[in-house]
């Protein structure tokens, strides 16, 4: 099992929009072969920064899989629009 990780920005004042299209966004990438579970969780402190956290089979699930799928683009064109600065993805392996 592979952790992807992300912190989402969001353009100030957008969060409640943002809540919105992830809701509608949610089922495009659990659709997805290899994928396990997804959390979105926002932060305490800071009223626009997220944390996604998706769980896949294995990397490939979601760099070959997922993002290569009309189903990102779709992902993409709903949410992207929110981000500023873009994420940047990490990946983790298992649990010590």
């Amino acid at each position: 099992m592979i952790l992807e990780h992300a912190l989402l920005a969001i353009k100030p004042g957008e969060s409640a929009a943002f809540e919105a299209a992830m809701a509608r966004a949610r089922p495009l990438i659990a659709a997805s072969p290899g994928f396990r579970s997804i959390a979105v969780r926002k932060a305490c402190d800071s009223p626009d920064l997220y944390l996604l956290l998706v769980e896949w089979d294995d990397i490939a699930s979601h760099r070959d899989g997922f993002r290569q799928s009309s189903r990102y683009a779709e992902w993409r064109a709903v949410l992207h629009p929110f981000y500023d600065p873009m994420p940047v993805v990490a990946y983790f392996g298992e649990s010590l």
